[in-house]
């Protein structure tokens, strides 16, 4: 079925599975998470929608944890790996970068690994492959973070496609501004793709309004100004950003940018966020470890804690 646009200040029903309408709960309390074979032999349409994850956690008075890790970094079989031990660690949605040379809206850290995934050779097909293997044996939707030059190089149609084919929920994409993000939302929406749109500190209280407004999945609040990368604290600005954009819709907001430590989601989930979005943390393990294998071990102790410090 097809998403339908909202562009009221009420969120649609969620209307975007493929096929299945799976309760989320349902994964969460069963088993099936730590057996990759089972997870394996059931359909891409298996899995939740964004917007369908959120609901689900909301009825269940809980936060979403959504890490970000970069594809190809130390590599895919790694990547590949890292997803599942995300998911296997309580993870309610992915975000998955895709490297690239010119990463505007990302911080030395994620930088560093966009340019050691490309030294690597990683490219988007080779991600996607990785992808239409691992989809398949995950419990939670996987959303990409791409910059646009990537999605024009291929045109936006055959882009939301290929994402479609192998079971990407849901795309992120910073660097294009509201007012040219039209046709990436109409394709989106043919493609049954959640296109979420980031708002910031700095963002006017109208045009916040209209983003949330096109904004599908959940609202990507960033919680300061500048660039990805852990910080000591999250801004206390954010509490009073949330209760804004609540009280110009009802979507889910998830916050990310400086988000790191089970304390960090623990704030923010407390002042009222859907969800909390951990990259540059997760990158670093990953890129810092000695071994893939050890770089792995660190990535699930890491996300059971913050795990453990959401409702």
């Amino acid at each position: 079925m097809a998403v339908a646009l909202n562009i009221s200040l009420s969120p649609a029903p969620a209307r975007c599975s493929r096929g299945v309408s799976f309760h989320q709960s349902s994964f969460k309390l069963l088993s099936f998470r730590k057996s990759f074979s089972t997870m394996a032999s059931l359909s891409v349409a298996a899995v939740p929608c964004i917007s369908e994850t959120f609901s689900q956690l909301k009825e269940q008075g809980k936060v979403a944890l959504i890490p970000f890790i970069t594809a190809g970094d130390p590599d895919l079989s790694t990547t590949s790996k890292a997803l599942k031990v995300l998911d296997a660690s309580g993870s309610d949605l992915i975000e998955l970068g895709i490297p690239y040379s010119d990463p505007l809206a990302d911080g030395p850290v994620i930088q560093a690994a966009a340019t050691r995934a490309l030294a690597k050779g990683t490219n988007f097909d080779g991600v996607i492959s990785m992808l239409r293997e691992v989809v398949p044996q995950l419990s939670c939707p996987i959303a990409l973070f791409t910059y646009y030059n990537p999605i024009l190089k291929r045109g936006v149609d055959k882009f939301m496609s290929i994402i479609e084919d192998v079971g990407v929920r849901g795309l992120v994409v910073p660097d294009v501004p509201l007012e040219e993000t039209e046709n990436l939302r109409k394709e989106a929406i043919k493609h049954k793709i959640e296109l979420v749109l980031l708002t910031t500190p700095t963002t006017p209280t109208e045009r916040m309004k209209k983003i949330v407004q096109a904004s599908e999945g959940f609202i990507y609040l960033v919680s300061s100004v500048g660039v990805t990368g852990a910080r000591s604290s999250v801004s206390s600005r954010v509490e009073s950003l949330l209760q804004e954009i609540k009280q110009a819709t009802t979507k889910p907001v998830a916050v990310g940018f400086g988000i790191s430590k089970p304390e960090h989601v623990d704030q923010v989930a407390g002042w009222g966020a859907d969800g909390v979005i951990v990259g540059s943390a997760m990158v670093k393990i990953l890129g810092e470890a000695k071994s893939p294998e050890e770089g792995l071990k660190e990535l699930e102790t890491f996300a059971r804690s913050l795990k453990a410090a959401l409702p």
